[in-house]
């Protein structure tokens, strides 16, 4: 990748280097085992939630960035909760020649595309050894559901001058 300067003194160029991947924190509960659910009537319907969280770190243009999956499986029939898994996996990326203000996009939306197939993978694992099919996420959309958080954020900020405070 590469964008023209300011002064149109030709590309810069742009640097990412994942330097550690990590679990921060991972829960599986198996519901169905824990209540002594029966296996008979299930038609499991699954709900996976993602939040992002990215930081910056001591070191000169280092970043730890966390996706946070939450992902819920009820039971159609009768709305038992199946399962529930929560994973935060965290990245820690070294990145030069990203414009500031292109830097918040950058961390929420190319540091998570990294991780994902990671974070695929482990959810995969996690919930075949815990005694289910094993479950594949579909890909994510980072890039709508940072702009949904922006969206969020300004809806969030026009309101608060509409309300009176006491």
């Amino acid at each position: 990748m590469a964008d023209e300067t300011p002064a149109g003194n030709g590309p810069t160029s742009i640097k990412m280097q994942v330097l550690a991947q990590y679990v921060r924190d991972l829960s599986f509960e198996n519901l169905v085992v824990q209540k002594g659910l029966s296996a008979g009537e299930m038609q499991p319907d699954i709900q996976v939630a993602v939040s992002l969280d990215a930081r910056k770190r001591p070191v000169a243009n280092q970043y730890e960035v966390v996706t946070k999956f939450k992902v819920t499986s009820k039971n159609k029939v009768n709305g038992d909760t199946l399962f529930l898994l929560e994973l935060e996996y965290g990245g820690t990326f070294l990145i030069e020649g990203v414009a500031d203000e292109q830097l918040h996009p950058f961390l929420l939306i190319e540091c998570p595309r990294l991780l994902f197939p990671y974070v695929r993978r482990i959810i995969s694992d996690v919930t075949r050894d815990g005694g289910f099919p094993p479950l594949n996420v579909d890909q994510v959309d980072f890039m709508a559901l940072y702009r949904a958080e922006l969206a969020r954020r300004a809806a969030a900020q026009q309101a608060v001058p509409a309300e009176k405070v006491n």
